[in-house]
């Protein structure tokens, strides 16, 4: 694992080493790879290599990290809870 990647990756608001992990594994390598991303898609991709369908609090916390990496800095928007389903 490239150290200055996980760093980069732990800046990301919310991400800590296991969704850096994640991130990872789908192909993100810095904050920088997650600009232009479709959270939906990058969710799909990590339930795909899981096995399994994870929590959907995976998908609101890729969707506050696209938000991040696309320059997103409004306080609010950097908690993860706040990019839930509206229903």
């Amino acid at each position: 694992m490239d150290k200055i990647s996980e760093e980069s990756l732990l800046s990301i608001p919310g991400v800590g080493k296991s969704i850096a992990c994640d991130l990872r594994n789908i192909g993100i390598l810095s904050v920088s790879d997650l600009k232009g991303k479709c959270p939906d898609t990058l969710y799909e991709m990590s339930n795909k290599h899981a096995g399994t369908i994870q929590d959907r609090c995976l998908l609101y916390v890729f969707r506050s990290a696209v938000y991040f990496a696309e320059g997103g800095r409004e306080r609010v928007k950097l908690n993860w809870w706040n990019w839930k389903d509206n229903r």
